[in-house]
């Protein structure tokens, strides 16, 4: 048994020399366990493999993130064998990581851009982009220029537009969120032009930052918010150009800052990202849209 392990020096030789011999049947000639050992090798290949093709992994926007990671879920428990990762970190990573194949599906809470031709959308909700404020806070409604005032520190005083004797603290969002792209075309606005006491990445992180500063105002996903004030969180919705910031307005296309939430690919599908995507824009799915505040979209 020593030419097994040839290179070693002697005493570590032996060591494994007898290692081995133990975990050999004794009656077992070297030949007949080493085809067995081959052949139970080979026949794991073709169960790793299938391993290999049988997980995807999709990044981008938090506003899609959470609903996809349910209806991955779901998809898991009726495929099983099949594992899928789910990963957050803005809808530019999305754009980023399905053009280079670093995702097998991008996560993308906007409509593709006209540079962003050679990626294929695949629309699963609707959402709409609102603007919260603290529960306390009394003001009702803000105009467009109020908003722009506030957001550019033109006005730094909620009395100034209605409210109470409170400092404005803006919460805006970080680079590379499609939800700030949406909000700052709808205002006219640049980046550069915002006065921000605070810069948040997903909206999770603007809904507890408004909640808890009842000089805050910022904007998420009408759905993300409209799911958090039903469990009780401190925020409100403040209408927009005169709409109510709803679900039922942005189904019915009254609400003047919504977006399809897309799942984006980048050339031909493999089999498995196509079930998934076809799953994800199903009727099986509503309920899982529906209860994430987003708004469900005919089968096509």
């Amino acid at each position: 048994m020593d030419d097994w392990f040839p290179a070693l020096p002697k005493a570590r030789r032996a060591s494994q020399v007898a290692l081995v011999s133990m975990s050999l049947p004794k009656l077992m000639p070297r030949r007949r366990w080493l085809i067995t050992a081959g052949a139970w090798l080979l026949s794991t290949l073709p169960a790793l493999s299938v391993r290999a093709s049988e997980r995807l992994t999709l990044t981008g926007s938090s506003t899609v993130a959470p609903l996809v990671l349910e209806i991955a879920k779901r998809f898991e428990k009726l495929n099983p064998g099949v594992r899928i990762d789910v990963q957050t970190g803005g809808s530019s990573r999305g754009i980023a990581d399905a053009r280079s194949g670093i995702a097998q599906i991008g996560l993308v809470s906007r409509a593709l851009k006209p540079d962003e031709a050679d990626l294929v959308a695949h629309s699963i909700a609707l959402d709409g982009i609102g603007l919260i404020v603290h529960r306390s806070n009394p003001v009702v409604t803000l105009s467009d220029a109020q908003v722009r005032a506030l957001y550019t520190g033109a006005t730094t005083q909620w009395r100034e537009v209605g409210g109470p004797a409170l400092k404005v603290s803006v919460v805006n969002k970080a680079e590379g969120r499609s939800t700030l792209e949406l909000f700052l075309a709808h205002f006219k606005l640049k980046n550069s032009d915002i006065r921000a006491q605070a810069v948040i990445g997903d909206n999770q992180q603007g809904i507890k930052t408004v909640s808890a500063n009842p000089g805050a105002v910022g904007y998420v996903s009408i759905g993300a918010a409209a799911s958090e004030v039903a469990l009780g969180t401190p925020i409100r919705l403040l209408p927009m150009s005169g709409v109510a910031a709803t679900v039922d307005e942005v189904r019915r296309g009254r609400f003047p800052l919504s977006r399809p939430l897309n799942l984006v690919t980048r050339g031909e599908l493999a089999p498995l990202a196509q079930r998934f995507i076809d799953y994800a824009r199903s009727p099986a799915v509503h309920d899982l849209v529906e209860a994430q505040a987003f708004v469900t979209l005919a089968p096509t």
